[in-house]
């Protein structure tokens, strides 16, 4: 019989589901609940395969656009937010609707109106094509919100009045990513407002926290997320600026490089905001398999973080 090889597993925390994705997962589950399958699903609720195809299971149906939904049954907006049209088409069409936007999405949003009737013209930091930045970019007019991704955007804005001003961020982006680009945007606009509060969320911030702890103690290091997920491809390259050479996203266990692994003595495992801790168990269990793990939890921040569903999910059907 062979031995085990010794291995140091460190467990980021905090890690997995943050408070929007675990009260727009509910809104879905709560929705068929009250109303039965089918429920139509705009855009999939959290970036997480496992968890949507769970949802899927249950009866609620993912589709991209509003138009692939039926008027007669329930439909819900993904954590991520929605531009302005979706609610006003929904409406229209005198849809049931629910929103599951996180309310920390939210928070921009109300922030970008209300910098829009002070008449200011509004920059946001964001990745382009990611639905976060589709619905904050959606709230207001065309024209009204510019994108920026790097700090050579930032050289080519083309603004319609300097003086007059903001910028607001994609929340799932890291502090570290943006404090170039605030830093080029402040140097080129003086005047320019930033946030009352830092948009970045706390969920995002504390998990790349703990990864930052991780990282130099860690030989490699395994982000349980999806492909999709903004914040789980930022904690992968938080690990590796923060000393982790070898730091990598998997969806599940069944994706895990162990070629790559081979001799190393600890690993750092942490997972994305919209990643279930079924997954971080699964692969814990395919480590235990492989070697002798001893586990070390390194705790940076508690989570204690609760968002209240929409008043209609809490009335009684």
């Amino acid at each position: 019989m062979t031995t085990k090889p010794p291995l140091t597993l460190y467990l980021a925390a905090p890690r997995g589901f943050c408070a929007g994705v675990d009260r727009a997962i509910k809104i879905v589950e709560m929705a068929l609940q009250k109303w039965g399958a089918p429920v139509y699903v705009r855009h999939e609720i959290v970036h997480n395969k496992y968890v949507v195809d769970d949802l899927r299971e249950k009866g609620a149906v993912f589709v991209e656009e509003l138009e692939e939904c039926p008027d007669d049954r329930p439909v819900i907006f993904s954590a991520h937010g929605v531009p302005k049209a979706v609610p006003a088409e929904a409406a229209r069409r005198e849809m049931l609707y629910v929103d599951a936007t996180c309310p920390l999405v939210s928070k921009v949003h109300i922030e970008a109106e209300r910098h829009h009737e002070n008449g200011l013209q509004i920059v946001m930091i964001g990745h382009a094509g990611h639905p976060e930045t589709i619905g904050t970019m959606g709230q207001l007019p065309e024209g009204e919100v510019l994108l920026v991704e790097t700090v050579a955007d930032v050289a080519g804005l083309a603004v319609r009045d300097p003086g007059k001003l903001a910028f607001v961020t994609q929340t799932t982006l890291s502090v570290d990513d943006t404090i170039d680009i605030v830093a080029a945007l402040q140097a080129r606009f003086p005047a320019i407002k930033g946030p009352h509060k830092e948009d970045i969320c706390y969920a995002t911030t504390n998990r790349q926290e703990a990864v930052k702890a991780m990282a130099p103690k860690a030989d490699a290091m395994l982000v349980v997320g999806a492909p999709n997920s903004s914040n789980s491809k930022r904690l992968v390259e938080v690990g590796a600026k923060a000393g982790c050479s070898y730091s990598q996203l998997v969806q599940r266990a069944g994706d895990i490089d162990w070629r790559a692994l081979e001799g190393i003595s600890s690993i750092g495992i942490t997972a994305g905001a919209s990643a279930p801790e079924v997954l971080v168990n699964e692969v814990i269990d395919a480590f235990r398999e492989r070697y002798e793990v001893t586990t070390e939890v390194m705790e940076t921040a508690q989570e204690n973080v609760e968002f209240k569903v929409p008043r209609v999910m809490r009335e009684a059907s």
